[in-house]
Order: C-alpha cells, then structure tokens, then sequence
C-alpha cells in the first residue's frame, strides 16, 4: 500500500509518499519536511486523523515553541479542507487510468502527475477557493 501526506499553500504544495499507513512517525518526518521548506510559522488545517492528534506529533509541535499552529476542520467536513481537493483532482484527472507493473512503478507516476500538477499555478489556486466557497 503506498500513502501521501500532503501540505497545500496558497503557491504550492509539499508532498511526501510512505509505503503503509500514515501514522505519527511519518507526520512527524513530514512536518520536519515542512519546516524545511516553508520559513516562519504555519498554520496546518487538518481532518481528525489519530496521528495528528497523537502524543508524538502534540510533543512535537510544542518543541517548536509555536512556529507550528494547528486547526481542525469539523468531523465530517472534508470540503473544508483544501488538500481534500488536491487528492481529488489527482485521483480524478491524473490517475484516473494508471495501471503500475509494481509498487515502484505506482511511486514513480503518482510523484510524476504530482509534479506536473505542481507547475499549474491556477490548479493550486482553485484548491484554496473550492474550500473557500465550502464556509
């Protein structure tokens, strides 16, 4: 099983791929992704996942002394979330009609319809406004 965990800004977004469940060592190394790319503090809206709100990753972010602030979107309101339109434009338009040979092979393409996706500007935009009009 391969799963991402994604960071979405109003310029671009970060992602990350994990073979397996995202549990709370993989938000952490993300979040440390994260810090390394994006300079002074976040705001990270995320859904109700029990690795964001695990132990390890709260320890984390208050070693941070509040470059990190995070927001949860209501229970059953992944509308409000603008990644959750990421992952459906990917899944919809990009993916839609891959069949990999193996688990590199699925790796390899998700990254590379990521990247062609991170070039259009307007793509990461509408992310923003689609949850914007979700309020």
């Amino acid at each position: 099983m391969l799963s991402a965990i994604a960071g979405l800004t109003w310029w671009n977004f970060y992602c990350q791929f994990f073979k397996g469940s995202i549990r709370s060592p993989q938000v952490v190394e993300f979040l440390k992704h994260l810090m390394r790319h994006i300079p002074g503090p976040m705001i990270l809206i995320w859904d109700r996942l029990s690795a964001h709100k695990s132990r390890m990753v709260q320890d984390f972010i208050a070693e941070q002394h509040g470059r990190i602030h995070t927001e949860y979107v209501p229970a059953y309101a992944p509308d409000l979330n603008p990644v959750e339109y990421l992952w459906g434009h990917w899944k919809q338009h990009e993916l839609p009609n891959v069949c990999p040979n193996d688990w590199w092979d699925l790796s390899e393409r998700a990254r590379r319809t990521l990247r062609k996706m991170r070039r259009r500007q307007k793509l990461i935009t509408a992310f923003w406004k689609q949850a914007e009009l979700s309020f």
